[in-house]
């Protein structure tokens, strides 16, 4: 295990996390708010390790997979650990187990929160809660992958770092370089959010209101500045967020082709036709059921658009309280939690390109089951997907089935019902947000013991670092060896 190499990346985590605070603290002097220091207090600690870190040399820069899988899931708890200071030392939050649980929650774009009244909150707060939506959806070492030549040059063991961040049956690279990969990639996932900004000024909204919308939106967060979430915006703010929330769940390599000018591929890739199938049947056929919900058809359309974009690209904002809908369309909803968004998108859930290489292995086997001696290929946009990608989608269900059973089992000896439960547990490991029942869109998770909490904050690392139960493993040898 290389772990000179660990120890440098993480000192840039922290490095990079003091710079992400400037953010808040000028909000802080904008609004002449002292909670400020906190930040600035913070930033002094990351630096105070970090710079440290960086500075010491390092021969080996070579790092595999193991190191990949361990350098992501050790840097994204040092992340939230440190992030969770500033609510700490405001004061805003004086529980350490409930302040980690939101700042993981907002690193992991999770949304869900145990804050009671979010409005009572100082700007420079609620700007760092929104902040750690954008810095964590596309990923903070994709982000430093820009910027650094971590490995001192371009070979094949970057793409382990990227892999271990990025959620998804799996990753390649968009260009031969995978550092110009990450710059592509936060190209096109500044440039949406910019645009999305810009669209919610003109709805009149404020800057600050637009720029934390913006940054929940693009990271498919959900943390609201208001108590109602987005409900109490106009029709046309929410229609422009409905369309962001779906345009970031969609795969980023369909962006990349559309401007290669590759129309024809982009068009052709099955996941994001089937997100978007799922996308519109699911308003057609809630529309129908929930339509006595609302006074106007447009009412209807608007809000039931608006939660399934929400919910299938987890986001989690909300303008309605659909913990009051149909028990149809609850499912629905519950249904679109575990299908998620697209792979390679900021969204979270199980992904759509899973249940696509599911459904096709079940045709496959059933088809030579009744067929023993033919040979089947399963093809994904015309390309046979490789045996590696079948067999770690399979491990990543039964892992996935494993943790939520686990949690659900765990989390209920707080003795709570099992709608709550099993939302809550689907709400966190799929990083949506609000769930059903005590942890509706109107409700939060401060009801959970600290206990619960700890299985949940496991849940949303385990749900947005899809190898960090490795890291489990990883300590467990160690031990062993010790």
């Amino acid at each position: 295990m290389n772990y000179s190499i660990i120890a440098y990346i993480i000192g840039w985590i922290l490095n990079f996390e003091a710079l992400f605070m400037a953010l808040p603290c000028i909000t802080a002097i904008f609004y002449h708010e002292h909670s400020g220091w906190a930040f600035f207090l913070s930033a002094m600690f990351c630096l105070l390790i970090g710079i440290p870190l960086v500075q010491k040399k390092t021969k080996n820069k070579i790092f595999y997979t193991r190191e990949g899988c361990v350098t992501v899931a050790l840097s994204w708890i040092i992340l939230s650990i440190m992030g969770a200071l500033p609510f700490l030392i405001g004061g805003v939050i004086s529980n350490p187990i409930d302040a980690v649980f939101e700042t993981v929650s907002g690193f992991t774009t999770t949304g869900a929160s145990i804050l009671l009244d979010v409005e009572s909150l100082p700007k420079c707060m609620l700007m760092w809660r929104s902040f750690t939506h954008w810095i964590g959806g596309m990923g903070v070492l994709v982000f430093i992958l820009c910027l650094l030549p971590l490995t001192g040059g371009d070979g094949g063991y970057h793409i382990n770092l990227m892999k271990a961040e990025s959620p998804g049956p799996s990753v390649s690279k968009l260009v031969p370089q995978v550092q110009s990969t990450a710059k592509i990639l936060y190209s096109i996932y500044l440039t949406l959010t910019v645009i999305e900004f810009v669209l919610l000024l003109f709805g009149k909204m404020s800057v600050f209101d637009a720029l934390t919308t913006s940054f929940g939106t693009a990271g498919t967060g959900g943390f609201g500045i208001k108590n109602d979430s987005i409900a109490g915006y106009s029709p046309y703010i929410q229609y422009v967020v409905t369309i962001f929330m779906i345009l970031f769940g969609i795969n980023f390599s369909a962006y990349f082709l559309l401007l290669s000018k590759k129309l024809r591929q982009a068009i052709h890739m099955e996941e994001v036709r089937w997100y978007l199938i799922i996308i519109f049947a699911s308003i057609v056929f809630i529309s129908f059921n929930a339509r006595a919900m609302f006074s106007t058809l447009e009412e209807t359309i608007r809000h039931v658009s608006f939660q399934v974009a929400s919910v299938i690209t987890t986001t989690g904002f909300a303008t309605t309280d659909f913990d009051l809908w149909p028990e149809f369309s609850r499912t629905i909803l519950v249904i679109l939690m575990f299908i998620g968004a697209c792979a390679g998108s900021t969204g979270g859930g199980i992904k759509v390109s899973r249940f696509i290489l599911l459904i096709k292995t079940m045709k496959k086997e059933l088809h030579t089951y009744l067929h023993p001696r033919s040979v089947r290929k399963i093809q994904m946009d015309g390309k046979v997907v490789e045996h590696n990608v079948l067999r770690s989608t399979n491990v990543y269900m039964i892992a996935y089935i494993l943790i939520f059973v686990a949690s659900v089992l765990l989390i209920s000896l707080d003795n709570f019902d099992l709608t709550t439960n099993f939302t809550a547990v689907s709400a966190t490991l799929n990083n949506i947000g609000p769930g059903l029942e005590l942890v509706g869109p109107t409700q939060n998770f401060s009801l959970f013991s600290n206990g619960s909490k700890l299985i949940l904050i496991f849940d949303m690392l385990a749900g947005r670092l899809e190898l960090f139960p490795l890291l489990l493993l990883f300590v467990r040898d160690s031990w062993r060896r010790f």
